[in-house]
């Protein structure tokens, strides 16, 4: 068995401020050998929408595409080489509050292939008998694995199926069997024999060539959609075999000299054969637990994707994990990130680290790929002609996609995926303030506001909990329970507020904290859980208390169907209370050795738990909704709002709203508001439709010789950038007296309300987008990529500028004492681009095929209070927003 160990750092005082990087896999070269009576060249359908092509002209290949345009291929393999290998290896994760380091130790690679068969299943049946038969897949019951049955559900036949073998061999036997192969181009002549001791060896013309270990593999491709195809591949689970030391079991293998077909016996197992020269190690006993998928790839393909990151918006040339976890402080912005990951370890990230990854791309060549399930995974995309999937479990399981531009590639995968519903007018109407600090600080505030003619659609009380002391400042009672000495008259600022249709907002997560020393606390909600053990446990099954800054709190297992119902109890006296919407915080930071009522593998849960914590909420307020339509309440139209930050693939179908985080309070690239725009743009590409940033960003660092302060510039930039967002939202920060605050002094104010204003002008084409993005996944802040993939100028955009919808394209100032910005303005259907503010015009209206420089660059003013903001000419939008503009007298 492979081992798995997780290392626990929370309580180390000093550490690396910069620490190695964890062993990884290699990119791995496989070798591939084929049946030489496999067809040189054939097509197979697959489904009536799919075709693949195997071909052996320049060494074996296979080519996937649709049949609405086969000459495009949507994957491939490269010619003449592996497409399918497996390794055993040991998994060490280094763990220290929510930031997961994995490590690969003693790693074994079966990095040789053969390609047994292609066929096609043509129905239930056959694939029943391919897949369960004992005669061809060994004694396990494939069909009693969880991904059988969807896999036989809205599946087109007929189904393809690829079988042979994955397998490493002993230095010597790799130089006698290239000898043997020379000149054959990869197509044998060669022979695979089993034997019942499930020990298989290569025959090369009457030669055999021992294999170090080994296993049976198959690959599935079946087609979903018109659109999407799907692929399976399974790496037979391993066992402990006999290590015969001469060749007396092969004298009991049948096969027929002169013949060049592979042939195998009923078991098809896990092997090791040892060499009569020297015996090898037992490796028998390893574990096939990792699968690495090899295909190929252009050299100037852009890759675009993978969740919410928020350093790169394309990725050709990187290693991307896919791991839900904290982002870090800093992620590579210095001096912060070193500082972090000294005092705590490896709390810095890197540009890798993010609450929100999604096993999912799109290229520029409009090539689409996703991983199902959850289990841990790496794209490297490091080479230049290929790529390399690294999957850790024994299968692996996605999809292919098809589309002829960026809008229907995320149209397919929201298709299948799920997309976030339409938001409730109240949220997008005006702003949502941010506060803290009791009743009496909210009245003043709102005071304030309602002179300074701010458009406010509700007040976002963090604090409604109460405040503790600890030893790194104030923080909230994780006590989900109005503090009635904090927020005196609770009742009556709700219902004041709500008169003025401004609708109240708290905080919870899926944690709790004891609050023995908590002296007005109604209820005692972590000793409750613990009674009812609803806790996630550790390995002694006491509640896992998981470390988080100054305080240890435990984690609800949402597995278990009784915490699911005990918290939605919890949300229902919140809503009763008078509470609208709140923020979901968390659901990054399950333990990877944590033991679940549902007993599954904690490594896959940690990436699915951010999918179930968002699930509970999602549940509640559709069940409240029902509910109160059914008693034919006044407001049954009405609508809860949550906003969570950690996610997965299948988030959006579960979530109401996005926000990205803890963004730096810094002009900083990896974590600072320049990381805000990436992550709206690269999680806009993958599914989030609907996402924000917290205004000014939210950590500030006061150490004696490292200080990160919220300026006042940064917060009227970050009013600027975030008055073009789906949520118009403040916040405090995690030091509210060390920041400059919307309300701190007059000009802050003038120009809080005056971009509410700029917010609430384009409220008409944010109800629009918010629909869009509810009918086909579309984001509402956009990359250009989406509208203009032909153009190579776009694709070297990150965080510079961006799209609204497709009629109002933003350029921020994102840069510390900059007052004039360069855009770059696409050609726009032969549009130009207007300057909201002066009225200039910019762009070349035509575009000629045989030029590469499509779009035009150019400076432009863009001082405080007037960002560089562009609506196309002709457009009923942007005719409309100047028209709001105008009367809300912004123009």
């Amino acid at each position: 068995m492979a081992i798995f160990k997780v290392e626990k750092k929370h309580h180390r005082r000093l550490n690396n401020p910069f620490p190695q990087d964890p062993n990884s896999l290699k990119f791995t070269k496989a070798k591939l050998f084929c049946n030489p009576h496999l067809p040189q060249n054939q097509s197979y359908h697959i489904g009536s929408n799919f075709l693949l092509c195997y071909s052996s002209e320049n060494g074996v290949s296979l080519s996937i595409s649709h049949q609405s345009d086969p000459p495009r291929s949507l994957w491939s393999t490269i010619p003449g080489q592996g497409f399918i290998s497996s390794a055993s290896s040991d998994t060490n994760v280094t763990e220290s509050r929510g930031s997961f380091a994995i490590h690969d130790n003693n790693t074994k690679y079966c990095n040789h292939q053969t390609l047994e068969d292609i066929r096609l299943i043509k129905s239930h049946e056959a694939i029943r008998e391919v897949l369960v038969d004992e005669t061809q897949f060994g004694s396990q019951n494939v069909g009693s694995k969880p991904w059988f049955s969807g896999l036989l559900q809205e599946t087109q036949f007929p189904i393809l199926a690829i079988t042979g073998c994955v397998y490493s061999r002993e230095e010597e036997a790799e130089k006698q069997l290239q000898e043997f192969t020379k000149g054959s181009k990869n197509r044998g002549p060669f022979y695979i024999a089993n034997d019942r001791d499930s020990a298989f060896t290569i025959f090369c013309k009457n030669r055999v060539l021992g294999l170090s270990i080994g296993a049976r593999y198959w690959l599935l491709f079946a087609q979903k959609t018109g659109h999407q195809l799907e692929f399976c591949v399974e790496i037979k689970k391993a066992y402990s075999p006999t290590h015969p030391e001469t060749s007396k079991s092969l004298q009991k293998v049948q096969w027929k000299f002169g013949q060049h077909l592979l042939r195998l016996s009923r078991d098809r197992g896990y092997i090791t054969i040892a060499s009569k020269k020297k015996k090898r190690d037992k490796v028998g006993d390893r574990e096939l637990n990792r699968v690495i998928i090899t295909y190929s790839s252009e050299g100037d393909e852009r890759f675009y994707g993978f969740g919410e990151q928020f350093s790169h918006m394309e990725f050709k040339g990187k290693r991307v994990p896919i791991l839900v976890q904290e982002q870090g402080l800093g992620r590579g912005d210095q001096p912060i990130t070193m500082a972090a990951n000294l005092v705590s370890y490896r709390s810095g990230g890197n540009w890798s680290t993010t609450y929100a990854p999604s096993p999912f791309y799109m290229t520029s060549k409009m090539r689409s790929l996703y991983l199902e399930g959850y289990n841990y995974s790496v794209f490297d995309l490091r080479k230049r002609d290929r790529v390399q999937l690294q999957v850790y479990g024994p299968s692996a399981r996605g999809r292919i996609l098809h589309g002829n531009s960026p809008a229907e590639l995320i149209e397919q995968y929201t298709e299948t995926i799920g997309r976030l519903p339409e938001l409730p007018d109240w949220i997008i109407s005006g702003a949502i303030v941010g506060m803290q600090g009791g009743t009496g600080a909210v009245r003043r505030v709102w005071d304030l506001l309602q002179q300074y003619d701010t458009p406010i659609s509700a007040f976002w009380l963090q604090d409604w909990v109460g405040q503790r002391k600890t030893i790194i400042g104030s923080q909230l009672w994780w006590n989900w329970e109005v503090d009635t000495n904090h927020y005196a008259g609770w009742s009556e600022l709700v219902k004041d507020l709500r008169s003025h249709d401004i609708r109240t907002m708290g905080y919870c997560n899926p944690c709790l904290a004891p609050v023995d020393e908590k002296p007005n606390k109604k209820k005692h909600l972590f000793e409750e859980a613990k009674k009812l053990d609803l806790f996630v446990k550790d390995k002694f099954g006491s509640p896992y208390m998981v470390p988080n800054t100054a305080f240890d709190v435990g984690m609800l297992d949402f597995t278990n169907p009784k915490s699911r119902r005990w918290f939605k109890q919890i949300l229902q006296e919140m809503v009763d209370g008078g509470i609208s919407g709140w923020m979901a915080d968390f659901g990054e930071g399950l333990p990877l050795d944590a033991c679940l009522y549902s007993g599954e593998d904690p490594i896959s849960a940690h990436n699915r738990y951010p999918e179930l914590w968002a699930e509970i909420n999602r549940e509640f307020v559709d069940e409240w909704k029902s509910m109160n339509q059914a008693k034919q309440r006044e407001d049954s139209e009405e609508s809860l709002v949550f906003f969570v930050r950690a996610g997965y693939r299948g988030s959006p179908k579960w979530a109401s709203l996005f926000w990205e985080g803890d963004q730096m309070v810094s002009w900083q690239r990896n974590d600072g508001i320049k990381s805000a725009v990436v992550g709206l743009l690269s999680s806009g590409l993958s599914g989030y439709s609907l996402n924000h940033s917290d205004i000014g960003g939210y950590c500030a660092v006061n150490f004696p010789l490292i200080k990160y302060q919220r300026s006042e510039e940064l917060l009227l930039r970050w009013m600027e950038l975030n008055a073009f967002t789906t949520i118009f939202r403040t916040h405090e920060g995690n030091n509210p007296s060390f920041n400059t605050q919307f309300y701190s002094n007059r000009r802050t104010f003038t120009h809080f309300a005056r971009f509410a204003k700029v917010y609430k002008a384009w409220k008409f084409y944010r109800i629009q987008l918010v629909k869009e993005a509810a009918q086909n996944g579309l984001p509402v802040t956009r990359h250009l990529f989406i509208h203009y993939p032909d153009d190579q100028n776009v694709h070297r955009l990150t965080y510079q500028q961006f799209l609204v919808g497709s009629e109002i394209l933003v350029v921020p100032v994102l840069d510390k004492g900059k007052k004039k910005v360069k855009a770059y303005f696409p050609v726009s259907q032969g549009s130009l681009w207007q300057n909201i503010w002066t009225g200039k015009l910019y762009g070349n209206r035509f575009c000629h095929s045989n030029h590469t420089h499509k779009g035009m660059e150019a400076w432009v003013e863009a001082p405080i209070g007037y960002p560089a903001v562009f609506v196309k000419t002709h457009s009923p939008i942007g005719e409309t927003f100047l028209k709001s503009l105008k009367d809300l007298q912004i123009l």
